[in-house]
């Protein structure tokens, strides 16, 4: 058996077992797990919709200001379908589904495949990053431990910014496109369109974590002792997830570092119903925006044949 088929069936029996320790966890408190569920109404599932459909957007805005700083700008209507579309790899296990879905897309927009390419992995790499810091006022709470916790928290603030700053940036990609035998950038990314992508994505995480504030307000916790763990546990849980790039979204991981990061305010059966909760809300949302996404821009004759297609405005 050949070395990629060894990692791939590794890569294939770790996703499986995160996924079943998720199943069994879920099946053996099922009976608490499924009254905190009970007690989200219809209303409140509704109302969680709303932050994580702006977060969902935001993240679209952030992508489009990397793309456009790379010398492909995009108006919306285009720039939402190829993104939103995109982003429904990201159910596959592995990293690289949702680039290569976006730049296939954006190539019939006349954008060049590299460009979609070191777009899409670098705002990837600065949702991470954002995520990490938006979240790391939950890592004491996932820890269990308040002053070592904070410690870690304070001396990662400015590595994380360092890893964010434009110059690194561009430093980075450059060495990957240079390890990759690719051909350097046009251009690099400027510092405005870095930090305004940052911004971006740090209030996308703050969303996500608002939608979290609602759920888990919503079975029994109370506002003064959710707030910390909601609004910033998405963001943690959501940024580990990602780097857990065999687990299809996440799927696992992100739940059960979010159930145990809310457990410091609420029972684990809540935090638990919370992520599941948190699961469909949010995979609804990039379902539906990737339909309305796909058909705002067709019915607008702006994603078209590559052959049909206008060239973008310069």
């Amino acid at each position: 058996m050949s070395r990629q088929r060894i990692l791939a069936l590794a890569r294939a029996v770790v996703a499986v077992a995160v996924v079943a320790a998720l199943v069994w966890g879920i099946a053996r408190n099922w009976s608490q797990i499924s009254a905190d569920l009970s007690r989200v109404s219809l209303g409140e599932l509704l109302l969680s919709v709303v932050p994580a459909a702006l977060g969902t957007w935001l993240t679209m805005l952030g992508w489009r200001v990397i793309l456009a700083d790379l010398g492909s700008p995009l108006h919306l209507a285009p720039a939402a379908g190829v993104f939103f579309v995109g982003q429904l790899g990201k159910y596959l296990p592995g990293s690289v589904w949702t680039v290569l879905v976006q730049a296939d897309m954006a190539s019939h927009l006349h954008v060049p495949r590299r460009r979609t390419g070191v777009a899409g992995l670098v705002t990837i790499g600065m949702s991470v990053l954002t995520g990490l810091l938006v979240g790391l006022p939950a890592v004491p709470l996932l820890l269990r431990q308040s002053g070592g916790g904070l410690v870690w928290v304070v001396l990662a603030v400015p590595v994380l910014a360092l890893l964010l700053w434009p110059a690194l940036l561009n430093r980075i990609v450059a060495l990957g496109l240079r390890v990759l035998r690719r051909e350097p950038l046009d251009r690099g990314l400027s510092a405005r369109a870095v930090l305004l992508t940052v911004l971006l994505y740090c209030l996308a995480w703050l969303c996500f974590g608002l939608h979290i504030f609602v759920l888990a307000r919503a079975v029994g916790g109370a506002a003064a002792e959710v707030a910390v763990p909601s609004l910033t546990g998405y963001a943690l849980a959501g940024a580990l997830g990602m780097l857990t790039v065999i687990l299809p979204a996440g799927l696992g991981a992100r739940d059960g570092i979010l159930a145990l990061v809310l457990a410091s305010a609420i029972p684990l059966s809540a935090g638990a119903a919370v992520a599941l909760v948190s699961r469909f809300v949010v995979t609804v949302v990039d379902v539906a925006a990737a339909g309305v996404g796909w058909a705002y821009a067709r019915r607008h004759h702006l994603v078209r044949s590559r052959a049909e297609a206008p060239l973008p405005p310069v």
